[in-house]
């Protein structure tokens, strides 16, 4: 088959226009011809027999007439083993291979197999000569570090087929055959474990789309208690820069009880990505005891590489995500910053010339948010098991502003709404997410009525701080300042953790429902205090036995020990339940 060609008629920044003498699909990649370079684009507009292509690569040394030569395949991912532990950018090309070959400095136009060719996984076959499947079926399985990794029927052969022969156990490369599959005409197609995906179409070889109901534990209070997210669901986390966006997504990437981690720096500052790239080989997984880069995957694009690179990560991170959902894993995909992805697409829209909407964003920013954060989703599989993405995405607002346009259509499609507060952060409160303008639709492991009663604490205790920065202390009466002490307290030893503390880190579901029982009981108490003085004393009492309840080892010695000292200060000057308690306190008994 002839392929299209062209020649460049004008370029403009990363947008280069194309005069074609063939048929071109949108999403299709062409390759731009300069010098002994061929530079990778994609198709993102048609016009009659001029096309728009962005580039992935900086155009310098472009010009009028230079050739390009079109693929006739939609940008697309390799899909297969050895994906795992992998450091890719966002056309999927492994970086540490990339600088061994290129040096410090990374050459325009050089492009790698994303998957090793040489390396041999160990197969074990699971259908059998003569049986029937379809595309997503599984043929056999290797091991991939702590997983078995489906070698699975490539999800662009439409048919259903025969097996006419299937390989024996064995090691062999993910571009060997492994099966021969017969189809409804007679014809043979041969099977590798490796096959490609375009990155901008779903993944829906499933039996049933579920609505996600369970609890994805985080092991970070706040979200876990307070503003849960579902495995399966969605969430963001918008905060002005400095605020530990990138700090709270490591911490979730070490803790959260999913299968596996893919992180998409989709053009985040280089320093920041720099240090994801140090420390994930370096963190020790809890659930495994190995380095958490077994289980992960890194899509790595600095807000220094080309814009349209950024826009690929995205794609390619959630590609990868669902495949290893048809295995049945619970996927975790964490990108970071959406912001500059959004600012990408707002560059291109310019370059085309297209109508704008809010801030100059495009007026698809809404949707196109909307149909990346559509990819999460719990499913069941035709074999009966589930699989789940859950994606969580930051935002980064000029100056902290929740009405910019990227914040808003993110929260338009989002389950759950983690907002980190830059007070909080420059108070070194730990997480940042603040309590009062967060939310999130799904259900978390503890009762909701005592959660929203300990929120309406907390709405409380912030109306009299505020009137007490008016009126003082000694202005206020013993009754609001105990409900301002209560909500402190609650902020001070539940809301916050320690992150370098080895116990408080990580706090499991059941330790946090012990906890959260305990503090339930604090916050629904009256209390026999004569003074504000006394009141003050005694919180501060209270406050620090729980921080050091809260590092102690779960149900030792310390921890019995410090959890009788903290119910005898509660009882000694506790006299019955706050008027609008009584019934919540009568439930949790």
């Amino acid at each position: 088959m002839t392929k299209t060609s062209g020649k460049v008629i004008g370029v403009n920044g990363n947008m280069v226009s194309v005069e074609v003498d063939g048929d071109v699909a949108l999403n299709e990649v062409g390759y731009i011809l300069v010098g002994d370079k061929r530079l990778k684009s994609e198709v993102i507009r048609i016009r009659g027999s001029q096309v728009e292509l962005q580039v992935f690569e900086m155009t310098r040394g472009i010009g009028v007439d230079d050739q390009v030569e079109f693929s006739g395949e939609m940008l697309a991912v390799e899909l297969g083993p050895g994906l795992l532990k992998q450091v890719y950018d966002g056309l999927q090309n492994p970086l540490p291979q990339l600088a061994d070959q290129c040096g410090f400095f990374l050459d325009r136009g050089v492009y790698l197999n994303a998957l090793d060719r040489e390396t041999k996984w160990k197969f074990t076959p699971s259908a059998k000569t003569g049986d029937h499947v379809s595309r997503a079926d599984t043929l056999g399985t290797v091991p991939e570090g702590i997983f078995q990794h489906r070698i699975m029927v490539p999800f662009n052969l439409p048919d259903e087929y025969t097996v006419k022969s299937i390989a024996s156990e064995g090691e062999y490369t993910v571009e060997q055959t492994i099966a021969e599959l017969e189809d409804s005409k007679g014809d043979i197609h041969k099977v590798s474990m490796m096959f490609e995906w375009p990155v901008k179409r779903a993944i829906t070889n499933y039996e049933e789309r579920l609505k996600p109901t369970e609890q994805l534990i985080t092991k970070v209070r706040i979200i876990d208690t307070f503003l849960p997210v579902a495995r399966g669901g969605t969430f963001c986390v918008p905060g002005p820069f400095g605020a530990g966006k990138t700090v709270l997504q490591q911490v979730m990437s070490r803790n959260a009880e999913v299968d596996i981690v893919i992180v998409a720096a989709c053009g985040e500052r280089a320093g920041e990505v720099v240090e994801t790239l140090k420390e994930f080989p370096e963190l020790i997984d809890p659930r495994t005891g190995k380095t958490l880069m077994e289980r992960t995957v890194i899509i790595c694009n600095t807000s220094s590489m080309p814009v349209a690179a950024r826009e690929a990560s995205v794609y390619t991170a959630v590609t990868i995500a669902e495949y290893y959902r048809q295995m049945g894993l619970n996927i975790l995909l964490l990108a970071d910053s959406t912001s500059r992805w959004a600012q990408a697409m707002r560059e291109m829209s310019g370059r085309l010339e297209e109508i704008p909407g809010e801030e100059a964003f495009p007026a698809y920013l809404e949707s196109v948010i909307a149909s990346f954060y559509e990819r999460a989703g719990l499913v069941r599989l035709n074999d009966g098991s589930t699989g789940s993405v859950t994606i969580g995405g930051t935002v980064s607002p000029a100056g902290g502003n929740f009405e910019e346009p990227v914040t808003q259509a993110t929260l338009k499609v989002v389950g759950a709404f983690h907002g980190l507060s830059r007070d909080r952060a420059n108070a070194r409160k730990y997480p940042s997410i603040h309590p009062l303008d967060s939310w999130s639709k799904y259900e978390g492991a503890i009762d909701s009525a005592k959660t929203e009663y300990a929120r309406s604490v907390l709405f409380r205790g912030n109306e009299v701080g505020q009137m007490m920065k008016v009126v003082g202390e000694e202005g206020t009466s013993l009754e609001d300042y105990l409900v301002y002490l209560k909500s402190e307290f609650i902020d001070a030893v539940y809301l916050q953790q320690d992150s370098f503390d080895p116990v408080d880190a990580s706090v499991s579901k059941e330790r946090q429902e012990y906890i959260f029982s305990i503090l339930l009981d604090i916050i629904t108490a009256s209390f026999d205090l004569s003074s504000q003085k006394d009141a003050r004393d005694y919180f501060n009492d209270l406050r620090q036995n729980f921080k050091d309840f809260n590092g102690s080892e779960w149900m030792g010695e310390d921890f019995k020990k410090l959890e009788k000292t903290i119910r005898d200060l509660i009882a000694r000057h506790k006299t019955g339940v706050v008027h609008g308690a009584e019934k919540i306190m009568a439930e949790a008994r």
